[in-house]
């Protein structure tokens, strides 16, 4: 199992575009899954060919919510590849679905938790102002969380995430949705995750240098630098 991140706000791989938005790659499951696009396609489809992941090799597609930063590269994704399974919310407004149905993509409308292929779960739509999902991994070592941005609070994901699969918490990955808050908002944050036994953070995205760097203060070791190009093989982590 590993999980690449292809987009991000910061470089890990300093040949790889960088900039407001996110997307990583799923493979080693059932199928090969892309969470999220980026803000935009041509600087998606680049990275993805400086990483040696071909676009036709991808099976599934989960946008974790609407906003541009996540579902911008889709439709040049598309035009590569239209033989995937999207998995995106029903709110989603009908013009994106229709450009979707376009291109010939198979389209799955999210409410409720569900199954994607075997142990990678959708957390179901969680929040009200801006709805958004999750993915959820079913691993021996525990249960993989990973976020686009974590607007429901990603504390509220985590604990989601642990009630569907009932396991404990191994990785939570992603965008916190932290970038603008306080420390003491970010040290509540840091504190639910202890007492849910989280054993590695990879924050990145919308998470902040302040709140990145208050979480590799608390979790030390178990802590992951996550940018553009990051590779994260499971098996490596104890």
């Amino acid at each position: 199992m590993i999980i690449t991140v292809v987009y991000d706000n910061h470089p890990f791989d300093n040949k790889l575009e960088t900039g407001w938005g996110f997307s990583c790659l799923l493979s080693g499951f059932e199928k090969t899954i892309l969470f999220d696009t980026g803000p935009d396609g041509p600087s998606l489809l680049r990275n993805m060919r400086k990483l040696a992941i071909a676009p036709e090799s991808i099976d599934v597609v989960v946008l974790s919510h609407i906003h541009n930063d996540h579902t911008g590269g889709l439709e040049s994704f598309l035009q590569k590849n239209p033989n995937v399974c999207i998995y995106l919310l029903k709110p989603f407004p009908e013009e994106f679905k229709d450009n979707i149905r376009a291109c010939g993509a198979k389209m799955v409308e999210v409410e409720q938790s569900l199954e994607i292929c075997g142990d990678v779960y959708s957390t179901g739509w969680l929040g009200r102002r801006i709805k958004e999902q999750a993915l959820a991994i079913r691993t021996k070592k525990g249960v993989i969380v990973i976020t686009g941005c974590a607007h429901p609070g990603i504390v509220n994901i985590v604990n989601k995430a642990k009630d569907l699969l009932r396991g404990d918490i191994f990785l939570v990955m992603g965008g916190f949705h932290l970038e603008w808050s306080l420390a003491g908002n970010i040290e509540k944050s840091i504190s639910a995750f202890r007492r849910l036994n989280v054993q590695y953070v990879a924050p990145c995205h919308c998470t902040s240098q302040k709140a990145k760097h208050l979480f590799d203060e608390h979790f030390s070791e178990k802590y992951i630098d996550i940018g553009a190009g990051k590779i994260i093989t499971i098996a490596d982590l104890k």
